[in-house]
């Protein structure tokens, strides 16, 4: 398992009543829009008052991986003016999360943008280091393994946080991933311009899962998960996905 870590020292903690807005990435919106219910399900369970900022659309992600930084720093602008006034941003995707964290910057982006992005967070990540928790209540009776999406990973260092929710849920045995650190081949267009790579990657990926003898695959990147969801069920093998709001929202 990953090394444990104390969370980010530069977090302040979240104070009852503060505004929180919940950031549904488009392809969550399209293709698993049961992730987004979860996450609402879970905070307002938590005492977490959640907004839907009715006109989000695209954080620019993929446009700023493609190399099209001007239409980027136009998405990171329009977030910006979408979700100025909130105090914190949720979201369900690991990578939006580092696109407006660290990718705005990147990109060019206003200054008030870079700061506005400077307030998105991943689910785990809230809860364990701004909210404090890590038994949210959740009972799961099954074996579950975990994959960490690259961008929580290496961008977000999100550490041990989802790993620690999910220790915390009555009933479920944790199962450790093989190869963890190995990348499961998505990569938004790399999937698509390197679809053999990607898809080998993803094979790689779900061997090492179904090696655990677990029934769920879970992840805090439901990109990751619509990548090797689509594997998984190409192989038809016994194997579930799911995103981590839907384990921590399940009692």
């Amino acid at each position: 398992m990953q090394a444990e870590r104390g969370g980010m020292a530069d977090v302040r903690a979240y104070r009852r009543g503060e505004q929180v807005a919940i950031f549904v990435p488009c392809f969550v919106d399209v293709f698993a829009p049961q992730a987004a219910i979860a996450t609402v399900t879970l905070l307002e369970r938590l005492g977490v008052h959640v907004s839907y900022p009715a006109d989000q659309t695209c954080c620019g992600q993929p446009a700023h991986n493609a190399g099209f930084r001007p239409q980027a720093r136009a998405l990171a602008d329009r977030f910006a003016r979408t979700f100025a006034g909130f105090d914190w941003i949720v979201t369900m995707s690991g990578s939006c999360a580092a696109m407006a964290r660290a990718g705005f910057a990147e990109a060019g982006a206003s200054e008030s943008a870079v700061a506005i992005g400077a307030k998105v967070f991943d689910l785990a990540s809230f809860l364990i280091d701004a909210v404090g928790v890590t038994d949210v209540g959740a009972r799961f009776p099954h074996a579950v393994t975990y994959h960490e999406g690259c961008h929580a990973r290496r961008i977000l260092e999100s550490g041990d946080a989802p790993l620690r929710l999910l220790r915390a849920v009555r009933e479920l045995t944790l199962v450790e991933l093989p190869a963890a650190e190995e990348c499961c081949g998505f990569g938004g267009g790399f999937s698509v311009e390197f679809d053999r790579i990607s898809a080998s990657m993803g094979e790689a990926k779900c061997a090492n899962a179904l090696a655990t003898g677990a029934q769920y695959l879970v992840s805090g990147d439901s990109s990751c998960l619509l990548h090797l969801d689509g594997l998984v069920r190409q192989s038809g093998a016994a194997l579930t996905t799911l995103h981590l709001a839907e384990v921590l929202a399940a009692t």
